[in-house]
């Protein structure tokens, strides 16, 4: 299995832009998380409800599956707020790796506040933070600002994949 990436992070820190970005320059498909949420999902965050544990488990189930089908990797956007999510992905794909798009909760509820036409509401970018549980320390980790340009994004994840390919 070739090497997929997830970039994860809380609603409003720039996965999908990230992920579309490193998924070009690595020639790599990408597979958009919130693309496969049930429509219960859905409607529960449109809402303002959060999501459950048993609310995820068949949507990480999904994207597991998704990441399996990819042998020679992938990008995934996927909020993988809490240990056990990115288990749940790491179980899918070994040697898994996850590039962590940190933000405050000031500029999450900012960013989320300003989209138009998603379903995220912004009412529930408290229960994301009080969801996050830190991947720094676990293996195969990138933590980025993500209030840097997206140009120094991209640049500072391909060289952290080069270096790791390097490594290997």
């Amino acid at each position: 299995m070739g090497p997929s990436i997830v970039i994860m992070g809380v609603s409003g820190c720039g996965k999908s832009s990230l992920g579309a970005a490193v998924a070009q320059a690595e020639g790599l498909p990408l597979i958009e998380g919130d693309d496969h949420h049930s429509e219960q999902s859905r409607n529960k965050m449109s809402q303002g409800i959060a999501l459950t544990d048993e609310d995820r488990d068949g949507w990480l189930t999904l994207l597991g599956e998704h990441l399996r089908a990819a042998p020679h990797g992938a990008v995934l956007t996927c909020s993988a707020l809490k240990h056990k999510y990115r288990e749940h992905l790491r179980a899918a794909a070994p040697g898994l790796r996850f590039v962590f798009l940190d933000l405050t909760r000031e500029e999450a509820q900012a960013r989320v506040s300003s989209r138009s036409a998603h379903f995220f509401s912004a009412s529930l970018v408290d229960s994301q933070f009080a969801a996050l549980e830190s991947p720094v320390g676990e293996p195969g980790v990138l933590r980025v600002d993500a209030t840097h340009a997206p140009a120094v994004l991209l640049a500072q994840v391909s060289a952290w994949l080069r270096t790791d390919r390097n490594a290997s």
